[in-house]
């Protein structure tokens, strides 16, 4: 795989090439790993799934596994409601949450409490619960459930991205967390919009569900100073995709981001449903899905097999 080191791909076959690699890497460990079991619909998640795609900033794409099979992209969301909310609020928002790594879990009430309800980042449950109630800005939940859904197909390139209401249901059924999580924001006023209408927005924004092909494709634009190399347009501005990259690598999979960037050495996002983005700035973005989850609660083989490719192509930003 040397002849990818340092460029812009261009070549199917070359990528896919590269994931065949990549997937025979971690076949070994295919299946380790524990499923989200504290929401139900994500509890019967076969875990030895496993799928992977490229898109590369010239256009070119591959997959591999199930890499067109749509699962549950959680927290990988919280990088499109937080590209949403900049280009609504702009840097605002930085006075409602905070830009450093957090240290604890992803659903740490102790630090939110201590911090008096600035939540410390946004790709934390609770800077996720303000970014989205940015985006709600008072409006009906189902509306800003429907912009959000549109983002995603706009920037997917594929109007067949969809909220899977099983999902929803289970996490409104179980996240009494969240729920507290918010209800603290609310407390100390850094909640504009009702604990309930926030929580319905975002809930279904984390049952997103997307395949690996769909997540790279709609992530493409952090690749590429915020502009859609395929389709021309301009997702955010440069500065605003350089920040949002910054986040994903000192906040991305949460207590474990450190580990990953030594690891990896790429802005990535994580989501319990087993889910990773992670972005080759000025070559491709590249997701994986790998239902079974370690100790941090990121996926166990899709780090690896993302370790496996930086480690093939040299794409580390170090």
């Amino acid at each position: 795989m040397q002849g990818i080191l340092g460029r812009i791909v261009e070549n199917n076959a070359e990528l896919a090439g590269l994931l065949a690699a990549v997937a025979a890497d971690v076949a070994p460990q295919i299946g380790t790993g524990r499923v989200a079991d504290y929401i139900p619909a994500l509890a019967r998640v076969d875990p030895r799934r496993f799928g992977m795609a490229i898109v590369a900033c010239s256009g070119a794409s591959a997959f591999t596994g199930d890499g067109e099979a749509p699962f549950s992209i959680q927290s990988v969301s919280k990088v499109f409601t937080l590209t949403l909310a900049l280009g609504r609020v702009g840097d605002a928002l930085w006075r409602r949450v905070g830009r450093e790594p957090s240290g604890s879990p992803f659903n740490s009430i102790v630090q939110l409490e201590h911090e008096r309800g600035i939540p410390r980042n946004p790709l934390i449950n609770a800077g996720a619960l303000v970014v989205t109630d940015a985006i709600l800005a008072r409006r009906r939940p189902e509306i800003a459930i429907a912009e959000i859904l549109a983002y995603l197909r706009e920037l997917s390139d594929d109007p067949t991205v969809n909220v899977d209401r099983e999902v929803a249901k289970s996490e409104a059924d179980t996240g009494f967390r969240n729920a507290s999580l918010a209800n603290f924001i609310k407390a100390f006023g850094n909640l504009d919009n009702p604990v309930a209408s926030v929580l319905e927005t975002y809930f279904n924004q984390c049952a997103l569900a997307m395949s690996c092909r769909q997540l790279a494709r709609a992530g493409l634009f952090l690749a590429n100073r915020g502009v859609d190399p395929v389709g021309g347009q301009r997702i955010v501005d440069e500065e605003a995709a350089r920040r949002i990259n910054a986040i994903m690598m000192t906040c991305g999979h949460y207590d474990a981001s450190g580990d990953f960037a030594f690891r990896v050495g790429l802005p990535g996002k994580s989501g319990v449903g087993g889910g990773i983005l992670a972005i080759a700035p000025r070559r491709a973005a590249i997701a994986v899905w790998a239902p079974g989850l370690n100790s941090a609660g990121n996926s166990l083989v899709g780090s690896l097999a993302l370790e496996s490719l930086a480690r093939r192509t040299g794409w580390s930003v170090f």
